[in-house]
């Protein structure tokens, strides 16, 4: 009886390892995006005027890097991070709004139509990394905005590999952070504001040093406040599982809105300034304090998603990365770039930040933090980017990378171990705001601009001497200009949708 009763034991015992070793093979991962955040624009990567207390504990259990890039604008970064594919073979490359469906960026019309928002669907044989880990055996979540679909195609997170969606399908409507509704998975989910288009300007007749005649701009239901109880209500739900939460969340893109309380906290810090008057986005009367104001909500939530993981038990089994999409935006849409060095080493104003791929445009703060796993405070200088990230959760999880992806694994370098393979090159095309096209290639960065007005001439910048991108030396550098020429024909594929064709790059 005696024997029998110790085999039982030996029997529970060893499957409680079993159970415990096969949770820890599989951790949690969250990944977490801002939208339009700078690579200043944290404590870490050397911001003084906002406070963000949580992203920078990341960094210092964690491992921030240097070197990382994304891309110039939101829906193509996203396609990126999603496939590991670079901007010359993408799907999407740049903000399509498809707007053959009708007057899309009205915003009542699209609040009664729902088959006017999101953009341009990428296909149903895109392979996410949400596929993959699901196919992995992870429950996989995206909480916040998406950009890569419309409702009722095969673009919806849902048809990508997500289990759970919730938040803004389509990147217009979050132009607004009071909006008509969200969408949780296939449906919406109303909120308790009124829709009001944001592409207004101040009235004249008021008095724009007067706060109240700004209440207007503000309403009831404040989206991110529903996001991040999506993301805690995900981690809770699945807390018992092996589970991959996105988190690209809206902030701090304009409009300027932000809780009040973070709001008065700066504006006291700061002091009075001059309102944003508006135009393309709600007026605002103090743009300093509201961006700060945003970026700290977005640091205040990140603290809250690490609160839930300790909670849980689960905080020393997760993986958590932190990224923005693109660079800061600009002072025509109420950004004060220059203010807050948002760029922090390079230059943040129009033509150098969001929408532009100098250095400003795409390179992004990216944080990894992984307890126990990843060595706390350590600094990261390897040349990487978000196509990175699909082969290296891959390599993290033993299985095999999809095929045609640019990226490498980077899981090595994460951890603080020798990392053999490097990138050659890092390539962008881009046929927005000009037409653009850059290479990063050891020290080198060259770049086109107005492509689309047939110019080929490349620019050449020594980042190690010129990190601001100020001393053209292509004339200089023949045989540099003749690899970049190279490797530029090697990389761009002509584009499977119409909108995004750069003649001139079809004609090399």
């Amino acid at each position: 009886m005696k024997k029998i009763f110790l085999f039982f034991i030996s029997i529970i015992f060893s499957t409680i390892i079993f159970a415990q070793s096969k949770h820890v093979t599989k951790p949690n991962i969250i990944y977490i995006l801002a939208d339009d955040l700078g690579y200043g624009d944290v404590g870490c990567y050397g911001q003084q005027k906002i406070e963000t207390p949580n992203i920078d504990a990341l960094a210092k259990e964690g491992r921030h890097f240097t070197q990382h890039y994304a891309f110039a604008v939101c829906a193509p970064s996203r396609y990126l991070l999603m496939t590991g594919i670079n901007s010359g073979k993408a799907y999407i490359r740049g903000n399509d709004e498809w707007t053959e469906r009708g007057d899309v960026w009205n915003f009542k019309a699209v609040e009664a139509n729902p088959f006017l928002e999101g953009q341009w669907p990428i296909p149903d044989s895109t392979i996410t990394i949400a596929k993959v880990l699901k196919k992995a055996g992870y429950t996989t979540g995206i909480v916040g905005k998406w950009g890569l679909g419309a409702p009722f195609t095969a673009g919806t997170p849902n048809h990508q590999g997500f289990d759970y969606f919730y938040g803004f399908i389509c990147q217009r409507q979050d132009h607004t952070y009071y909006p008509g509704h969200l969408w949780e998975n296939e449906n919406r989910v109303p909120l308790n504001n009124n829709v009001v288009d944001p592409n207004i300007k101040f009235p004249k007749d008021k008095d724009p040093l007067n706060e109240k005649n700004y209440e207007v701009y503000q309403q009831k239901d404040y989206a991110p406040d529903f996001l991040i109880k999506a993301a805690i209500n995900f981690i809770d739900k699945n807390a018992e599982k092996p589970f991959f939460l996105y988190y690209p969340s809206p902030l701090p893109h304009v409009s300027l809105q932000a809780p009040q309380k973070w709001i008065d906290y700066y504006h006291k810090k700061f002091g009075d300034e001059k309102p944003f008057l508006g135009g393309s986005y709600f007026p605002c009367r103090y743009p300093r304090a509201t961006y700060a104001a945003m970026i700290s909500t977005l640091d205040e939530q990140i603290g809250e998603i690490v609160k839930e993981l300790k909670a849980k038990g689960i905080y020393d089994n997760t993986i958590i990365m932190f990224c923005s999409d693109n660079g800061p935006s600009f002072e025509s849409v109420g950004v004060d770039g220059k203010f807050f060095n948002s760029a922090g080493h390079f230059k943040s104003e129009y033509g150098w930040g969001k929408g532009f791929l100098h250095e400003g445009g795409i390179r992004e703060p990216f944080i990894v933090e992984w307890p126990g796993k990843i060595k706390a405070g350590s600094i990261s200088n390897m040349i990487s980017a978000t196509i990175d990230m699909m082969p290296t959760l891959c390599d993290l999880l033993k299985i095999q990378s999809p095929k045609n992806i640019n990226g490498i694994s980077m899981l090595p370098e994460i951890l603080g171990k020798e990392q053999k393979h490097q990138h050659n090159y890092l390539y962008f095309e881009y046929p927005e705001y000009g037409g653009q096209l850059a290479i990063r290639m050891n020290n080198w960065k060259g770049i086109i601009l107005n492509i689309m007005k047939g110019n080929m001439q490349w620019q050449l910048f020594d980042l190690n001497t010129d990190i601001q991108e100020q001393h053209d030396v292509a004339a200089e550098h023949p045989d540099i200009i003749k690899k970049m020429e190279a490797i530029a024909k090697k990389e761009h594929h002509t584009p499977e949708v119409s909108t995004f064709l750069m003649p001139a790059l079809e004609k090399k």
